[in-house]
Parts: C-alpha cells; sequence; structure tokens
C-alpha cells in the first residue's frame, strides 16, 4: 500500500493539494459568512477568536463600518458563491494535465487569475455599497431601502438574460474545453492568463445575478445558496440552456411587481 502511494507522480499529488486548497477555501468563506450573520448566537468561546468581531461589522451599515469590511465580505461572497461554479473548468484544465499540459503550479495560477477579476468585482461593489449607504439607500443587512433600485436591479439582471453578451459568455463557461483550446498559454505565467480571461468570461455571465445581493441582502445566505446553485447549473451544458430564458422572465416579472406593489392604492 505504502509502495503504491509513493509511485504517485508529484505532479499529480500537487494537483490534488491544490483542489484540496481551493476547498477548503471555499468552506472557510461560507463558514466566516456564516459567523458573521447579524444576531447569530454564538459560545462564549468563539468571541475570543473573533467571531464577535466579524458580527460586528454587519450590525453596522456599510457607510459606519467603512470600506475595507464591506470589501473583505464582498471578497468572502465571491469566493464562496463564485469559485464553486468554476469547478467545470478547472477539471477540464487538470484533465489536461494527464497529457502533460497542465501542473500543479498551473492549476494554483489559472484558480488565482480567475480570484483576481472577482476581486476587482468586489472591489467596486464593495464601493458602492458604502455610497448607496450614505445616501440611506442600503440597510444595516445589505438590502436596497429604494423601491426604484429594486425594479432597476430586478430588470437589469432580467433584461441582460437575453442579451448576446450574455449568451456568448455562457457558450464559453459552457465549453470549457474549446475555452482553452481557443486561449492555451503553457506555463505558470500563461496559466494565470488564462485565468484572468476565465474570470472575464465568468463575470459577464454572472454580474447582473451577483448585483440581485443588493435586493435580497448582502449578508442573506440562502440567497448566496440559491444564486450560486443557479450560476452552477447555468454553466452545464444541458441544464443551463433550459434555464436562461425562465429566469430571465421571472426577473422581469419581478421587476414588474417590486413597482406595482409599491404604487400607492388608490380608492
Amino acid at each position: 500500500m505504502g509502495l503504491s502511494a509513493s509511485l504517485v507522480p508529484s505532479h499529480q499529488l500537487g494537483r490534488q493539494l491544490v483542489w484540496g486548497l481551493f476547498f477548503a477555501g471555499i468552506l472557510a468563506a461560507w463558514g466566516l459568512l456564516f459567523v458573521m450573520q447579524p444576531g447569530l448566537d454564538l459560545p462564549a468561546g468563539w468571541q475570543d477568536l473573533g467571531a464577535d468581531y466579524l458580527a460586528s461589522l454587519c450590525r453596522s451599515t456599510a457607510g459606519t463600518a467603512g470600506y475595507a469590511p464591506v470589501l473583505a465580505m464582498w471578497a468572502l461572497m465571491a469566493l464562496a458563491m463564485m469559485a464553486p461554479t468554476t469547478v467545470p473548468a478547472l477539471k477540464t484544465y487538470t484533465d489536461l494535465g494527464h497529457a502533460g499540459a497542465a501542473s500543479a503550479s498551473g492549476l494554483a495560477a489559472l484558480i488565482g487569475g480567475y480570484l483576481v477579476v472577482w476581486l476587482g468585482f468586489s472591489a467596486v461593489c464593495a464601493a458602492a455599497q458604502v455610497l448607496l449607504s450614505g445616501y440611506g439607500l442600503i440597510d444595516p443587512l445589505g438590502r436596497s431601502t429604494a423601491t426604484l433600485l429594486n425594479a432597476g436591479l430586478l430588470a437589469t439582471a432580467g433584461a441582460y438574460q437575453f442579451s448576446r453578451l450574455k449568451q456568448a459568455c455562457l457558450t464559453s463557461c459552457q465549453s470549457p474545453m474549446m475555452f482553452f483550446m481557443a486561449h492555451w498559454r503553457p506555463g505558470a505565467k500563461g496559466a494565470f492568463r488564462m485565468g484572468l480571461k476565465l474570470g472575464a468570461v465568468c463575470l459577464g455571465c454572472c454580474w447582473a445575478l451577483m448585483l440581485l445581493a443588493f435586493v435580497a441582502g448582502t449578508m442573506n445566505l440562502a440567497f448566496m445558496g440559491l444564486a450560486m446553485a443557479l450560476m452552477t447549473l447555468e454553466k452545464l451544458p444541458v441544464i443551463g440552456r433550459t434555464l436562461t430564458v425562465p429566469v430571465g422572465i421571472a426577473l422581469l416579472a419581478g421587476a414588474v411587481l417590486t413597482v406595482f406593489f409599491a404604487l400607492p392604492i388608490i380608492n
């Protein structure tokens, strides 16, 4: 048994280590987001580990908390929600490693490039949350308090489902092998560049859906889980093609209903 383990190629062990760290990072992000939930009754010893500080960040408005904590929250959201959606693409990359095309360092660089893109998106969203909170348009839970903003975000996300850009990006996400064939670059540096492109394509698919966090609440774990599942399914070739239109229709209907129920009742 020990002999067979010692015969496992080092590059394969390296990829397994990268995979392990990748999933550990996702689990850690979800765990931290859970601990940060407002009103959560934590065991007494957890406060010594900083859990109470994390939770306190979400008991105040973004404007009061400051930019850095809000950026950290958005970065955790991006890791927790978006990293799982790219597993098929990462699996395709590692499959190329069986032919000697991919390496552990390349896989790590690919993931790094992908996450850099979403960190940039998180930085923009955090700035928007702090700004909107300063104007009283975002509550401490990260939810928009403005009907027109909610309706606008829903309408934008719904309309974007039917756009050519969404379809083009979604096609790339649903065909990771074609993506790598078109953009292949050797080595870790090349993998990082591919990760940036993969992140940009993924951002093109999902940015509008991610902005709905301002409607549901940026600390709403139920929304995070549902959105992660939806965006993951959308990237699957067969299932994804059946979801785009119904989701778009539902979001547009939600925008209309948001405005309708906010209108004053005329007797």
